[in-house]
Parts: structure tokens; C-alpha cells; sequence
């Protein structure tokens, strides 16, 4: 189980790491890294805003995942699977919140040009 716990600890890290520099505005519109849609590559005000915004949530998305894989650790008796079902369940409701928030983020953004969603 400690295997895993350093494997869940090093992908929290991971995704804090790289939230930084997209919640300082640092990375530039690209097809590989940031929050890519159809209108956050079109605009570039859009993508620094989004991608700030996705940046903070993914940094504490990341600080969740590693402090659930330490709690979850220290349930008396826990199985590796029991310890791998409780990690699942954090990262699966944790990416489902953060898409939730980061799509209604762009449904509700102030568009300049109001015909685009």
C-alpha cells in the first residue's frame, strides 16, 4: 500500500505543479497544455482567464489528492483495495467537480461576441 500512497502523493504534486503556471497567466494558447476548448483557442482573453481559473481549482484538486491519500492511510485495517477504492472515489469525484466548474465557468463568461456559447 505504500507504493501506492507515493503513487497518489506524487500525482497530487504533479497536478499542483502544473496548475502554477497556469493560474500565473504563463502559458500561452497551445493545443497540448492548458484548458483547451474551440473558444478558449480562439480568444485570447478567454484562455488566460479559463486557464487561470482551471489552474487554481486544479491546484487544490492536487492538494486534496494528496492529503485523501495520506488520510486514507491511516484508516485502521484498510486492504489495498479498500485503500485503492477510497483514492478512485476521490479522483473520479474530483475530476467530475473540476469540468463541472470549469464548463459552467465558460457558459458563463462575458464574451465579446455574444453569438458564440
Amino acid at each position: 500500500m505504500t507504493l501506492l500512497m507515493v503513487m497518489f502523493v506524487g500525482m497530487g504534486l504533479l497536478l499542483v505543479a502544473l496548475a502554477i503556471p497556469l493560474m500565473q497567466r504563463r502559458i500561452k494558447p497551445n493545443g497540448w497544455y492548458g484548458f483547451r476548448t474551440p473558444s478558449t483557442l480562439r480568444d485570447a482573453d478567454l484562455w488566460y482567464d479559463a486557464n487561470a481559473y482551471s489552474g487554481r481549482l486544479l491546484l487544490v484538486y492536487g492538494a486534496v489528492i494528496v492529503i485523501a491519500a495520506f488520510l486514507a492511510a491511516l484508516i485502521p485495517d484498510i486492504t489495498v483495495d479498500g485503500y485503492s477504492s477510497v483514492m478512485l472515489m476521490v479522483t473520479l469525484l474530483g475530476i467530475v467537480i473540476l469540468l463541472t466548474l470549469c464548463w459552467n465557468f465558460l457558459r458563463t463568461y462575458p464574451h465579446k461576441d455574444k453569438t458564440r456559447p
